[in-house]
């Protein structure tokens, strides 16, 4: 039996072949506490294999990334585990524009909040549905057109460190379970061999 949340997601990870409808199950029954703290303990291969093992599971869309209860400009977090060697917790919070159908809309808003956030910049960006799966791309090529209220100042990603950082990149968001998500990010369309576990509040 497992000792903690994050042992049982790594026992389902660690299995020969990922079975989704299981490490859905599993964290679908855990708190909200003890996702973040399941997701927050998976490191770089297994989050590798995840994404592999996510494509075509369940489609992920934009108003599970904001539910419709939420109003338009208030920011729904994400709690965030990445691949990077360094800095590795973040979080993406994300908003739905004003004049969005709550129920199904066309664009989302918002920015990484991290620890180097003062000189990486928040890293804007604007959600959408993939061209081609049902996916959600995170463009980090799009900002929004005003920042909410209590937001960072709009900065765009492709000056500065913003540009090494968030420049011409667009994260790949596949479902996971009801609030998890696994996203890949590419630069100028190449994949950067970088992933990331987001797990959103309640």
């Amino acid at each position: 039996m497992a000792n903690s949340p994050s042992d049982g997601l790594l026992g389902l990870l660690g299995q020969d072949e990922i079975e989704m409808e299981s490490v859905a199950a599993f964290l679908d029954g855990l708190t909200h506490a003890e996702r973040v703290e399941a997701t927050r303990s998976v490191g770089r291969k297994p989050q590798a294999r995840l994404y592999r093992a996510a494509k075509g599971f369940a489609p992920v869309r934009l108003e599970e990334l904001v539910p419709p209860g939420v109003g338009d400009g208030k920011a729904v977090r994400h709690f965030g585990k990445n691949s990077l060697p360094a800095f590795t917790q973040f979080e993406k919070r994300f908003c739905r524009p004003p004049g969005q159908d709550p129920g199904a809309p066309q664009e989302l808003w918002g920015f990484n909040f991290q620890t180097l956030q003062p000189l990486t910049g928040p890293g804007y960006y604007v959600a959408r549905p993939s061209p081609d799966a049902p996916e959600v791309w995170v463009d980090y090529n799009l900002v929004p057109s005003e920042a909410p209220a209590g937001w960072p100042p709009l900065r765009s990603n492709e000056t500065g460190l913003s540009r090494f950082v968030y420049g011409f990149m667009i994260d790949t968001l596949r479902r996971v379970s009801e609030h998890v998500t696994i996203g890949s990010a590419a630069r100028r369309g190449k994949d950067l061999g970088s992933w990331f576990l987001l797990t959103r509040e309640p």
